[in-house]
């Protein structure tokens, strides 16, 4: 009889007698345990859960395909994670503020959060633009506002994340521009543009421009950096906001990864070389409150996309098949009831992004569903990150729970359903279909709906909201954006259009235009027109006016 059938056996004496004496008289709380995301929990793992698992070909070891164990030989022994607090609101000035207080504290990297009208490439004086200046981030027009972002942060010592997708080649283009200014050569540019358009036009709906001409804005980005900015990420595939908008962790995975297939095939189309770009590709995932669902989350996939970008798409580079991600705390997992209970959320998110292998990590503070955040909570939510840096021991060694029984079984499951996703949209037509036939929508509104519901029926508890309720006074010290920014945007603006040499502007905007009617690649052209300090509108008009934009289609 082999070990395996011993603990089998045993494992069968054991629940029918030791485990049956207590359940008789002390009967568990639910007849059903599942994850966050429903995945079904077993009271007991045991070897029998990782009979199949082969070790070099499921586990690996850190720094080589699958990657399973991380992405880095050494982890964190070497050095920790980025700790990049994502921060912008109001006018570039206060920003730039919050971003020096924030180094100040021991922050190692800069993370901008822009308002909605830079979102979608709109001026501050368009009338859309009232009411959302400065808002939700930082309001950035033009190269001037890049400058005052900026203003005593050299870009040579800094890496700077951009969460800007539709018009992110625009704002890529005011960073270059700023570093020339500085002084600062492209080749040194560290950082990572989100540039991830699909992910938009189903969970997030900062859009401008139909699929194909966003899709061929990004691989102009990816072309252009390849040659130019090869320290940049070009794109951070991002699972965080499929995930806030109420997909499981299956789901965000499976559907970040399929997003990622789309870009690789739309880059392949383009002509370029799958072993360099695929070196500058980066992802973004959520980290919600179930420990050990996301850190198996997180593993499997690291061993998906090297699984696909070696067998799907013929990688033989091994930084090509690496997924490093950046993590960002789940926004949609805090409350406005007893804010300070998010601390806690926060810290257990923490560590699970930790224990999961991330390479960037921005906490969430604990007043964020009342609004932007105060220093006080930003400085909290850094210190949680650099206490499970200095202080837990979960830094010491690599992977800490490989191994687990519950853990690599966990990791299985996840693997085998994001799988399951994947053929699924295949068989569909890849991503794009699927987003245009409404598929990926409606699975996350599925799940939303389901969610919900079991908050509402206190079958899935959240505390302080619908359990363990007080009466409270609402906080004093919430953070307000002075109304007046935008009249003080739109001045500014004013006063830049006529100070900058306007026939400059009108050549590049022409150029950018017909390079736009053409299959050139737009990064040299929006280049121009960004060093000429045309407004982030005026270049989103050409292109509106050449790509047109994009209509929501309703999924019921």
């Amino acid at each position: 009889m082999s070990d395996k059938d011993k603990i089998s056996n045993e494992k069968k004496r054991w629940e029918e007698t030791t485990l049956k004496k207590v359940t008789d008289r002390y009967p568990e709380m639910k007849d059903e345990f599942t994850t966050g995301s429903w995945l079904p929990v077993k009271r007991l793992y045991t070897p029998e859960d990782v009979r199949d698992k082969d070790y070099l070909d499921d586990l690996g070891f850190p720094g080589q395909h699958p990657f399973t164990r991380g992405v880095q030989p050494t982890m964190y022994r070497g050095r920790y994670w980025t700790m990049r607090q994502y921060a912008g609101f109001g006018t570039a000035k206060e920003t730039n503020e919050r971003y020096k207080y924030l180094l100040d504290q021991g922050q190692t990297g800069l993370s901008i959060a822009f308002d909605l009208p830079t979102q979608i490439g709109l001026d501050s004086d368009h009338s859309l633009s009232i009411g959302e200046v400065g808002k939700v981030g930082v309001a950035i027009d033009s190269l001037q506002d890049m400058e005052i972002l900026f203003e005593g942060i050299p870009l040579d010592k800094v890496s700077t994340s951009m969460t800007i997708n539709a018009p992110a080649a625009v704002l890529l283009a005011f960073y270059i521009a700023l570093a020339e200014k500085q002084g600062v050569a492209k080749e040194k540019l560290r950082g990572t543009i989100q540039n991830d358009i699909l992910k938009e036009y189903v969970a997030r709906g900062t859009y401008i421009f139909p699929p194909e001409p966003s899709l061929r804005l990004i691989t102009d980005i990816f072309e252009y950096c390849g040659k130019e900015v090869p320290k940049f990420n070009t794109i951070s595939i991002s699972g965080y906001h499929i995930r806030e908008a109420g997909s499981t962790a299956v789901q965000e995975v499976a559907f970040t990864i399929a997003d990622g297939i789309e870009y690789v095939e739309a880059a392949l189309d383009a002509g370029l070389n799958i072993d360099k770009f695929g070196r500058r590709l980066s992802f973004f995932f959520n980290a919600h409150n179930d420990l050990l669902e996301e850190i198996a989350k997180f593993r499997a996939a690291r061993r998906i996309w090297a699984k696909v970008m070696k067998d799907r798409f013929g990688a033989t580079n091994e930084k090509a098949m690496r997924l490093r991600f950046h993590t960002q705390t789940g926004g949609s997992t805090l409350t406005a009831q007893q804010p300070d209970n998010n601390i806690v959320r926060v810290a257990i998110q923490t560590l699970a992004a930790v224990l999961g292998g991330t390479q960037s990590l921005h906490t969430n503070s604990r007043d964020e569903a009342l609004g932007l955040p105060t220093e006080k909570s930003v400085q909290i939510a850094l210190r949680t990150q650099q206490i499970v840096a200095e202080e837990s021991g979960v830094t010491n060694t690599v992977d800490p729970l490989a191994g687990s029984y519950y853990i690599e079984n966990l990791t299985d499951t996840i693997e085998e359903k994001v799988f399951e996703y994947l053929n699924k949209i295949d068989d569909l037509g890849g991503m794009g279909q699927a987003i245009e036939k409404g598929y990926i929508q409606k699975e996350i509104q599925d799940s939303a709906y389901r969610y919900q519901r079991e908050i509402e029926e206190q079958e899935r508890i959240v505390v302080g909201m619908n359990k363990y309720q007080t009466e409270e006074e609402q906080p004093d010290d919430i953070l307000q954006v002075d109304p007046r920014l935008r009249k003080e945007q739109m001045q500014r603006l004013d006063k830049l259009k006529s100070e900058r040499d306007g026939q400059k502007v009108q050549t590049s905007l022409d150029q950018l235009q017909e390079a736009a009617a053409s299959d050139e690649n737009l990064m040299p052209y929006i280049l121009e027109a960004a060093r000429n300090y045309a407004t982030l509108g005026e270049i989103c008009d050409i292109m509106r006016a050449e790509f047109g934009e994009y209509q929501e289609s309703i999924v019921l």
